[in-house]
Formats: C-alpha cells, sequence, structure tokens
C-alpha cells in the first residue's frame, strides 16, 4: 500500500503541490486525474524518492520514502517499474537489450534467465519475437509496450505509468488502456497513472484522485467521481469529457 500524506512542494515562487493526500490499495489501479502543469509527474517522482516534498510523507509498505537514505532508496526502486511518457527507450540497442539493460546491472541471473524474462514480458504486453528490432522500426504504440515490458521485467510490486497514452491515435490510445487493465488481472500489480485523459481513466482506474491548483479535490470510486455533487468536481469532469469523448466518437 502507498500513503501519500499532506504533500506540499514549491519550485521557486511556484507552489505546485498544497497539501495532497490519498492512498494507493493493493491491487488496484489508482488514476491521478488533473490538468498538464499540475505536478502529477512530479509526484510520481516523489514516490520513488527522486524528488522530496518540502513537507508531508510518502510511505511505501508502511515505510516512509522521504526519510530513506541512499542505500533504502536503491532497495525501495526494485519494487517499481516506471513507464515514461514516451517510453524512453534507447534507439542503438535492440529492445530486447533494452529490456534486459536492468536486469544485467541489478539482478545476477544467467543469460538463459535474462532471455526468458524478456521472452515473458515481451509476451505479456503482445510483443512476440521483436527482442532483435531495433525501436526506430516500431510504431508509437509498440514502443509504449516495450517500455511497460521493460517495466515489468524485474516482477515489480508496483508500475507507475506517466501519461501512457499521450502522443497515441485513438485506436493505439485504447488498446494501451486495455493491456493496462488486462495486467493488473494477469499479474496482480498495483499501479498509479497520472494522466488528464479521462476517457482512458475511466476505463483502467478503480480508484480516482483528482488533484487541482496543487489540492486534492477529490478521491473515489468512478461512480462516486461521476454522481458527485460537488461544484468543482463536476465543473472538472464537464470541462474535461467533451474534448476527449468527442474525439472518440
Amino acid at each position: 500500500m502507498i500513503r501519500i500524506q499532506n504533500i506540499w512542494k514549491q519550485f521557486g515562487e511556484k507552489q505546485v503541490h498544497r497539501g495532497i493526500s490519498f492512498d494507493v490499495r493493493d491491487k488496484e489501479t489508482t488514476v491521478v486525474l488533473g490538468r498538464s502543469g499540475g505536478g502529477k509527474s512530479v509526484l510520481l517522482k516523489m514516490i520513488i524518492g527522486l524528488v522530496k516534498p518540502d513537507s508531508g510523507s510518502i510511505e511505501v509498505d508502511g515505510k516512509d520514502v522521504t526519510k530513506m537514505n541512499y542505500k533504502e532508496l536503491r532497495t525501495l526502486r526494485f519494487k517499481f517499474g516506471f513507464l515514461f511518457q514516451g517510453a524512453a527507450l534507447f534507439d542503438s540497442m535492440t529492445v530486447g537489450e533494452n529490456i534486459s539493460l536492468s536486469l544485467r546491472r541489478h539482478t545476477g541471473w544467467t543469460e538463459k534467465e535474462i532471455k526468458e524474462s524478456i521472452e515473458f514480458a515481451l509476451h505479456i504486453v503482445g510483443l512476440d519475437n521483436v527482442a532483435e528490432v531495433m525501436p526506430s522500426s516500431l510504431s508509437g504504440g509498440m514502443k509504449k509496450r516495450v517500455g511497460l515490458a521493460r517495466a515489468i521485467a524485474l516482477t515489480p510490486r508496483y508500475v507507475l505509468y506517466d501519461e501512457p497514452t499521450t502522443g497515441l491515435d485513438m485506436e493505439t490510445a485504447d488498446g494501451i488502456n486495455l493491456l493496462l487493465k488486462d495486467m493488473r488481472t494477469k499479474l496482480g500489480i498495483t499501479s498509479i497513472v497520472v494522466t488528464h485523459d479521462i476517457h482512458s481513466a475511466f476505463v483502467v482506474g478503480d480508484r480516482f484522485a483528482i488533484l487541482e491548483n496543487g489540492t486534492t479535490l477529490m478521491t473515489g470510486t468512478r461512480e462516486e467521481i461521476q454522481q458527485s455533487e460537488n461544484e468543482e468536481v463536476r465543473k472538472y469532469i464537464n470541462s474535461s469529457l467533451p474534448s476527449t469523448e468527442g474525439n472518440r466518437a
């Protein structure tokens, strides 16, 4: 379980977070919704200790990340997989080499074990027989899948997704959404997805945290969010749905 409590963060004169709090339950997908520039990606970096909040706490399995030293953070990060916005693949390496990079660096696995892990991860994301392909030969959606395969190759307990459907066409984005949902069922992974795309959020999410102006506007299930009588929540949902739903009609 991940517990985010009263997080405050300021960069220069810009106050990004103003007391954000919500919980991420085990084996569920929590979607963090909010407008672009609202500090969602910064929050993901805080969870794995890459950015430290000015105040507040972030507990992962009962231990406060904000108080961890370097060695403790290294151990913590083995529990996490991370899917970056642009997949962040190395163009000079094959798909298999991209996935194996962390396996070779952080495990004592044999070549056979590494190969089996690569094949398993690619199979899970629906990309069998592409280990020898160069990333430049892949579509945007396939690159996202390879990035996801790399994220799960070390069998993490948690996976963090930073805008997983950004830059993808409607059909490809829907495929990624269904894959994320399928992975939670097959692997029992606990996930946090940050996005401003409500359509995607409602496909993959079990629970939701809406961030607005650096605060937690509301947390709850899809039904609770949709049925909320909070004027600010309804204003956020209504202002976001027309563009996303209209593009998917």
